[in-house]
């Protein structure tokens, strides 16, 4: 009967954990990794970017995102939008065209399906040269695409069949037709460089090659009407809205005007060379912009004085006599104008100019006569400096939210008031719940704090404390700084900046308190930063403390960088976080954890010497701890390794068995029977291995040497008001863990607030532990009562939490690399332990709690471990239970740098890095699933601008960065509506991105440098909306398609 209640005890348990837990990754954060391709659509308001890894997204409006991802693992080389059809064509490196189009989800939301693929073939024999694709041109009829090859050909393919007409293949013999013969006999036409449709002909295009050859195609009568007879290399070429004249660009950064008349040989009308008379670089692309002032923009990539400005990369904007070359910090892919004329219109309104380099997306205000750059709501380069370290706070206060944003907008001077100018589609997504903040630590002493809350990852505000220390370069941040009479006119823009002034400034730990609006930052030359947030700008000078982490030992000398100097004089900090207060560590090594107590007024910090509290309202040093040991010499002088001799550790297997063994029995061996003692001893060893067999489910512990590396070093700290001492007395403490497996306890006694100011804050060693096996502690946790973690500072005065059970025995948590060990306080007896399971030998490497709320009862939740191995695989552990409740498969465990990168949230989410640019957004709990949910409506031409105006002027739907709002409910219906599709569609799908840029090797290696301290288809669909659980505990994977989340 036990049996019986057991199992369906067992099955209830099942069901209320379906209704806790289940894993989706959910949407990519940041910029694209390695693009490679660009296009725009001016009728749907839309863009798109490839990539070199096969995947591509197409954006609009804020939070408007949908993904796709080839078959094939080549690069996307060209993408384009065909006319008015909601249709797009993508060519990939491997020479192959693939046909997508725009469709509606059964649930009504918006994805991407691909309908074809089509390979050029030549004659047989023939080189692959000769049919290898260089540019696209599809007609603006929608019916046929025309293909220029390296042979110099123009093929002519219907589509969606993707059926060649051979009969319209233009060929060298047509071309050379009415070619004057000495033209003829010097030089052959070259590959296909350019196709250009004439705007007002649709029966004319234009034919580059790239020996300097450009024709004009009469589609109809199968000839060529007018030959352009270049002298230089072609680069492009681009026609006049009104058709009456064209201009091509060359390899020797000069460009021409031609005129389109009864000449079927016309000469060029102007010959520039807008950086000469120096020799100059190519240009490989320019556009000509007519507008209602007759003074013409000329847009064009490159082209700068080759000698001197050779290595640049620019984008050059030519109106009358102003001309600017803005200036980029990573190659320039493409680019396009965003013209609000209208294709009807005689005249161009170049609104924006929007920039693809390697490394970012820059738009430029070209209505605006200052050109500034537009503010973008998304594709942000997260490692504009490269990402050290990250930090997520939920829930964040609206006063403090409002304050952060406040100081923020104050940065945003020099942006462009216009909004963002690619807005097409629009947002089903409910708003989110709280507000969340995502803090990075960057390479270059800044961190940057993040709106979490959203499918857009959107930057609020940028601190720097570089300003804090003496350095010699100067930190100046206005990127719009030129001379007036500088020639060329560069002008820098863009946020990319991959070189930092000095590593030391590097910020490796951070810890924001919500409530007291306190900031702790450390870096990696042993600097520790307290800040406070304030709504005005301040001159002041900032207390610096010494505290030697090795308290005046002689046996150790440092062998690493010097420490850094702090301003002595008044510094000016603008409005925002500002520091108070300096600690600076000596030996100045990397700072490896940080706590902050805000009640307290307290800080303590961990290095691979030892740790320190910091009374930051006195400001003055409470205690400090050596954890050195002699053995550590490694510390002492450059990057963090562990490196173990397997031999000694055998060694000091068999040595700690023997040892454990003999003293058990307290056996003693005759004199003179050396033989019998190493019989003895054998035995022994053998039983031992015996008894070490462990249940299958269960891997080894090994015992680690004393003697092992970094043993000394601090991974855990961790501040708590318990009973340290005694069980009828609580006082606060701080809880220190080592990577020797050793556990430090401080007792702290904290004056009242009346003489805070007077007497100093003390603290005493209270308890000091050893784990056995001598593993890293990853975290250290006190329980109370009840068995609920205890509050954060100040949550329970602010009653945002229940006020902790100080009556019940509280239980302390200590988990290392290898187990879960729960201890009764203050007796530190163990309660209960958990040992990691996995066969493979899996180490604990992020640890955070959780509150899971079940996705049914609205008043029921659960209290979790959120655990990361070195395996990748995610785990919540029960508390105070300890037991393992579910797995899932998350990181590759080939990609140690997204494993050490990644940080969990509150609520059972996480963010790790796929790329050095991109966070990949993952989820645990049913209730708290950010995807992008968009609707871009073809059929009714709910894509353009006017028709989404319309939209919101019926009341519809509002626009993510619009200021009206849509009533609740109807919002509501909304969500529910593309949650229920996505519940069946959705848990089919599987990794895209990450799969796809994590099989690249390179992208790992470059995102190690910065953190040192799929099953096949026929059909490949694209949804915006949740569809890419890689792990889904109620998913069952399609044979039949593949579905890919529309991020």
């Amino acid at each position: 009967m036990k049996r019986f209640r057991r199992h369906g005890n067992e099955l209830h348990r099942e069901r209320i954990k379906q209704d806790l837990f289940q894993f989706n990754k959910t949407v990519e954060h940041g910029f694209p990794h390695q693009p490679s391709a660009l296009a725009y659509s001016p009728s749907l308001q839309l863009m798109a970017i490839g990539s070199r890894s096969g995947a591509f997204k197409i954006y609009g409006a804020p939070e408007v995102e949908i993904m796709a991802l080839h078959d094939e693992t080549a690069a996307v080389t060209q993408i384009h939008f065909l006319p008015e059809q909601g249709q797009l064509v993508t060519l990939l490196d491997d020479n192959s065209l693939h046909l997508w189009k725009l469709k509606k989800s059964s649930d009504g939301l918006s994805m991407l399906k691909r309908e074809s693929h089509f390979e050029l073939k030549g004659q047989p024999g023939a080189p692959p040269s000769v049919t290898t694709i260089t540019v696209v041109l599809p007609h603006s009829s929608g019916d046929v695409l025309f293909l220029g090859t390296e042979g110099g050909c123009v093929f002519v393919v219907e589509q969606p069949s993707f059926r060649e007409q051979e009969a319209r293949t233009i060929t060298h013999e047509a071309v050379l037709q009415n070619v004057p013969d000495d033209y003829r006999s010097r030089r052959s036409l070259g590959s296909v460089e350019a196709l250009q449709e004439n705007p007002r002909n649709p029966q004319q295009i234009l034919v580059g090659y790239s020996r300097g050859l450009v024709i004009l195609w009469d589609l109809q009568a199968s000839q060529a009407t007018h030959h352009f007879l270049g002298d230089q290399q072609l680069e492009s070429v681009a026609w006049q809205r009104d058709g009456r004249q064209i201009i091509s660009s060359h390899s020797d950064g000069s460009f021409h005007q031609w005129p389109v008349s009864n000449d079927r040989l016309p000469q060029p009308l102007e010959k520039t060379v807008p950086y000469g008379p120096y020799p100059c670089k190519a240009i490989p692309k320019i556009t000509w912009l007519a507008t209602k002032q007759r003074t013409p923009f000329i847009i064009f990539k490159g082209g700068m004085p080759r000698a001197s400005y050779g290595d640049r990369h620019c984008v050059s904007v030519l109106h009358g006599s102003k001309q600017i070359a803005f200036d980029f910090t990573s190659r320039v892919i493409d680019f396009f104008v965003v013209d609000e004329g209208g294709s009807e219109s005689d005249c161009d309104d170049p609104s924006a100019l929007v920039v693809l380099a390697e490394e970012e997306l820059v738009a430029i205000d070209l209505k605006t006569p200052s050109w500034p750059v537009i503010q973008s709501p998304y594709l942000i380069p997260l490692h504009c400096s490269a990402i050290t370290c990250s930090h997520h706070v939920s829930n964040i206060p609206i006063k403090l939210w409002e304050r952060i944003i406040a100081a923020g907008s104050k940065q945003m001077t020099h942006y462009s008031s216009k909004p963002w100018p690619i807005d097409g589609g629009y947002s089903t997504a409910p708003e989110p719940l709280q507000r969340d903040l995502l803090l990075t630590g960057h390479e270059d002493g800044t961190i940057r704090f993040w709106d979490a809350s959203g499918v857009c990852l959107k930057p609020l505000y940028k601190l720097s404390t570089v300003n804090v220390f003496v350095t010699d370069a100067d930190h100046n941040d206005n990127l719009n700084q030129s001379a007036e009479d500088e020639w060329p006119p560069l002008r820098k823009v863009g946020c990319f900046d991959p070189y930092s002034d000095d590593p030391r400034l590097g910020i490796q730990k951070i810890h924001l308190c919500k409530y007291s609006s306190h900031l702790a930052v450390a870096g990696t030359a042993g600097q520790v930063l307290v800040m406070e947030l304030n709504d005005e700008a301040v001159d002041q000078t900032v207390v610096c403390t010494l505290v030697d982490i090795l308290q005046d030992q002689d046996t150790f000398k440092w062998k690493g960088h010097e420490r850094l100097n702090p301003h002595e004089d008044l510094v000016h900090f603008p409005a925002g976080f500002q520091p108070f207060a300096l600690v600076q560590c000596q030996p100045p090594a990397v700072v490896t954890s940080l706590a902050l107590h805000t009640e307290w007024k307290l800080v303590t910090f961990g290095t691979s010497h030892g740790f320190g509290l910091y009374d930051y309202q006195q400001k003055r040093s409470v205690m400090v701890r050596c954890t050195l040991h002699p053995s550590d010499q490694l510390a002492l002088e450059g990057p963090l390794s562990r490196v173990k001799s397997i031999k000694k550790s055998l060694r000091q297997s068999f040595r700690r068995i023997r040892g454990t063994r003999v003293s058990g029995r307290k056996r003693t061996v005759p004199g003179n029977g050396a033989a019998k003692v190493q019989e003895a001893n054998a035995r022994l060893d053998r039983e031992a291995l015996n008894e070490m067999e462990l249940a299958p489910v269960q891997r080894r512990i090994e015992a680690r040497s004393a003697d092992d590396s970094f043993t000394g070093f601090v991974r855990s700290l961790y501040f708590a008001d318990s009973f340290v001492r005694d069980g009828s007395y609580h006082e606060p403490s701080l809880w220190a863990g080592t990577n020797g497996g050793t556990v430090f306890a401080y007792a702290i006694h904290v004056p009242p607030v009346e003489r805070r100011m007077e007497e100093p804050v003390t603290a005493s060693q209270a308890k000091e532990i050893q784990l056995m096996h001598r593993a890293p502690v990853i975290g250290i946790f006190i329980l109370d009562g009840r068995g609920v973690l205890l509050p954060e500072p100040l949550e329970a005065a602010h009653d945002l939490s229940k006020s902790p059970d100080m009556h019940g025995n509280h239980m302390l948590l200590v988990i290392s690399e290898e187990q879960f060990k729960m201890f009764t306080l203050p007796k530190i007896s163990t309660k209960t332990k958990l040992k990691l399971t996995a066969m493979e030998g899996s180490r604990v490497r992020k640890v955070s709690v959780a509150n899971f709320s079940s996705s049914r009862a609205e008043d029921y939740s659960e209290n979790g471990l959120l655990v990361l191995t070195n395996l990748g695989d995610v785990q919540v552990i029960s508390l105070p239970t300890l037991r393992n409740q579910v797995r899932y498969e998350c990181i590759r465990k080939e990609d140690v740098s997204g494993i050490a990168s990644c940080v969990f949230t509150k609520s059972g989410q996480g963010f790790y890095l796929i790329s050095p640019s991109e966070f990949e957004r993952f989820s645990v709990s049913p209730k708290w699933v950010v995807v992008p949910r968009c609707i871009i409506d073809i059929d009714e031409g709910l894509g353009t601008r006017t028709s989404q105006q319309k939209i919101l002027q019926d009341g519809l739907i509002t626009k993510p960065n619009s200021g009206e709002t849509v009533p609740s409910q109807q919002k509501y219906e909304l969500s529910r509506q593309a949650s229920a599709g996505s519940e069946g569609d959705g848990k089919k799908a599987v990794e895209i991105m990450e799969h796809a840029l994590l099989n690249d090797e390179r992208v790992l290696l470059e995102i190690q440098s910065t953190l040192e301290s799929e099953s096949a288809s026929t059909d490949r669909l694209s949804f915006g909306h949740l569809n890419r659980n890689s792990k889904n505990v109620a998913g069952v994977q399609s044979q039949g398609q593949r579905m890919i989340n529309g991020d």
